[in-house]
This record gives structure tokens, C-alpha cells and sequence, in this order.
């Protein structure tokens, strides 16, 4: 939600400024956090809806390796992968990648952040380049439920701090 603070105008239409508080992200113990900052802007400046943080533009990522292996002995489930996520933008960018994965043969989907348990969490990537996602955890499982047989990447998306 944006509120208008002040409003100011000269004589001259182009002058007219309005004050708004817009929402920025930093990036806090593997979480992107939200807090807002008093802007100037012009008066027909149209705030856009605040509905998350930013996401990379013209990202791209390819899914290098993906395994999930369930070990009903041991009642554990383990999630593996490498993903290469490639920043061809002329600038550096700080944020988070997040993953859709489903059950392979399913339609519940699961979105989450694997960074704050990556080797690689990949919170920074240059210009013009990549970061390997690097993950390798082993989870126990609800034997009343049980876990899939496999997973499969469904997307994957970059978000950013401003």
C-alpha cells in the first residue's frame, strides 16, 4: 500500500512533486525484507502495486543437477542439485533465488528459498555472468505421510533487493 505524504506544486505544472512511501528490499539472514523510504516524485508519478520484491529481468537458468531420493529404511528424504542462474544484465544484482519443484507426476507444486542451507546460496551475482546454486540436504519424512518417489524443477526465479 502507498500513502501519499505531501504534495507540493509551483506555478508550473513540471515542478509538482508529491511525496510517497516506496517499498525497497534488503536481503537479511537469507530472506528478502521489506521497509519503505519516503520518495519524491512528480505528481502523475503512478506507484505501482507493491506486490514483492523485484524480479531479475531477462534472467535465465539451466538445472545442471537435480536428484530427490527417498530412503524409507532410514525414513529420510534427501534434495540435491546444481542450478545455474545467469545474470546477462550490464549490472550486478543481490537477491534470492527461489524454486518451484513438484512431485514428478503431480499438480501440488512447492516455492521455496534453498539458499539459507546452500553451499552456494548465490545471494550475488556480477554482471554478465553466473552462480552455481549448490544444494545437498537430507530431511526426515512423516512415515504416516510418507515422500514422493521424485521431484522434478518446475522454475526458478531471481528476486532483488532494490
Amino acid at each position: 500500500m502507498f500513502i501519499i505524504i505531501s504534495t507540493s506544486c509551483d506555478s508550473k505544472d513540471d515542478d509538482c512533486t508529491k511525496t510517497l512511501e516506496m517499498p525497497h528490499y534488503a536481503l537479511e539472514k537469507n530472506t528478502l525484507n521489506r521497509y519503505y523510504v519516503n520518495e519524491e516524485v512528480p505528481c502523475d508519478f503512478v506507484a505501482p502495486e507493491d506486490i514483492g520484491p523485484p524480479e531479475l529481468k531477462n534472467f535465465t537458468y539451466e538445472v545442471l543437477y537435480f536428484t530427490f531420493t527417498t530412503d524409507t529404511k532410514n525414513k529420510t528424504s534427501r534434495l540435491k542439485f546444481e542450478i545455474k542462474l545467469n545474470n546477462p544484465n550490464n549490472y550486478g544484482v543481490e537477491g534470492i533465488p527461489y524454486l518451484t519443484i513438484r512431485p514428478a507426476g503431480d499438480h501440488m507444486e512447492y516455492v521455496g528459498n534453498y539458499s539459507n542451507l546452500a553451499s552456494v546460496p548465490c545471494h550475488n551475482i556480477t554482471a554478465n555472468s553466473s552462480c552455481i546454486l549448490t544444494y545437498d540436504q537430507e530431511y526426515p519424512f512423516n512415515p504416516d505421510i510418507g515422500a514422493p518417489e521424485s521431484m522434478e524443477v518446475v522454475s526458478v526465479k531471481y528476486y532483488t533487493t532494490n
